[in-house]
């Protein structure tokens, strides 16, 4: 293609064999030459009030990583979970919307719930749970691979995900966010196999973590009692293909569904410019999201009859029965809704995991949450069959059996 002024810069002379000195870049802090004369390199380095930051920006991406071996299973090592200081019950809520501790529990089963208050961050609450994770894993920091944030409510529009990476010296480790609302954790686990099966990811940390508080209207007693803050992570480690511990797994999404539960982006009030002539308007609007709008009994019917029939997909690739599980471990919505989805799996209420009644839904956070609670409870033993289920906005859905440990 020829070149057209102002879209194609000219041709830049070749650096190889140039004494670049006299430019003043290599005193400049921004770049540091490496090789002799006759073969430079150049490399970005950080410079920060005048001097080169000790941490170089993007220097983990030249470390040498270990050596991938494909096909491999994985296994759950290790779990954790971080929680807000305020304790929000029933009782609270009952002094700032027209309801009760019983009106509540009754058609929930939420008793309590936490909210992150004061200079708590969600990206805090995130690492807590990690590290907790890594300690019973008994997995350096510096031996993870990729650190997945499963979140709808970042800290920052784009993701925490490095920021948690970071705070956690995960120094050889990708980051990145994953967004499935409730269905969060449970794709953020799928996803971390496939890396390990196909890309000879060795250590994966999957965090849920959300705080819905944010985005929740304290004045609507239908949404503001179910929701709660929260953060649980697992350790997902790669293994012989004859101690894979994902069974089978199922994943789905209908945006058919995202009228019944959403909380979209609207643009705040802003005066514009009455004439444009036809041109894009300006300044633009400054967005938002609202707060969360949902039809709780679509949602209701929605998980109670998709939510089964994907367990029961997952279970047959798995080739087991409802029997042979161990446990059932939902995403913690609404008690009414487990109870439900139990009772079409023939699942013994004694063999459904639930803490719904301490934090409400904590979206993605909550099956992780709850794993961490009934395995350092003694509760979930080494070498126990669990099916996982998550759903919610989207919608999406999905499960996935699992061996513990």
């Amino acid at each position: 293609m020829a070149n057209a002024p102002g879209i194609v810069s000219p041709r830049v002379p070749c650096l190889r064999g140039r004494n670049w000195a006299h430019l003043g870049l290599l005193r400049s802090g921004l770049f540091s030459v490496q090789g002799s004369a006759s073969r430079v390199s150049f490399r970005c380095i950080a410079a920060v009030d005048g001097g080169v930051e000790g941490d170089v920006l993007g220097a983990a991406s030249s470390r040498r990583r270990r050596p991938r071996v494909v096909g491999m299973g994985s296994k759950l090592v290790g779990c954790g979970s971080a929680l807000p200081r305020l304790i929000v019950s029933n009782d609270d809520l009952a002094k700032i919307v027209e309801t009760s501790d019983e009106w509540i529990s009754v058609r929930t089963g939420i008793r309590n719930r936490r909210v992150l208050t004061g200079d708590e961050k969600l990206g805090g609450l995130a690492v807590e749970a990690a590290k907790r994770a890594l300690q019973m894993a008994q997995v350096e920091a510096d031996d993870v691979d990729l650190v997945i944030m499963c979140t709808s409510t970042p800290d920052d529009l784009f993701g925490s995900g490095a920021w948690v990476q970071r705070e956690l010296g995960c120094k050889n480790a990708w980051a990145f966010d994953a967004t499935a609302a409730c269905s969060g954790f449970v794709v953020g686990l799928i996803t971390a196999s496939r890396f390990i099966k196909g890309g000879g990811f060795q250590n994966i940390l999957v965090i849920g973590a959300d705080a819905l508080s944010r985005y929740v209207d304290w004045t609507d007693r239908g949404t503001c009692i179910l929701f709660g803050d929260a953060a649980g992570a697992v350790l997902i480690q790669a293994c012989s293909g004859d101690e894979d511990g994902l069974l089978g797994f199922d994943m789905n999404s209908d945006g058919h569904g995202q009228k019944h539960l959403h909380a979209i982006t609207q643009d705040s009030e802003t005066d514009l410019m009455p004439n444009t002539n036809g041109a894009p308007l300006f300044p633009p609007k400054k967005s938002s999201f609202s707060c969360i709008q949902m039809n709780g009994k679509e949602v209701f019917r929605f998980a109670v009859r998709c939510v089964p029939q994907s367990i029961e997909v997952a279970l047959e690739e798995a080739g087991l029965t409802s029997s042979s599980i161990d446990w059932l471990l939902l995403h913690q919505a609404n008690q009414r809704i487990i109870d439900a989805v139990a009772s079409r799996l023939d699942v013994p209420s004694e063999k459904v995991i639930s803490n719904l009644a301490n934090y409400g839904n904590t979206s993605a956070a909550s099956i992780p949450l709850a794993l961490d609670e009934a395995t350092r409870s003694g509760k979930v033993k080494t070498g126990d069959t669990i099916a996982m289920a998550g759903f919610g906005a989207g919608l999406t859905w999905g499960s996935a059996i699992m061996r513990w440990g």
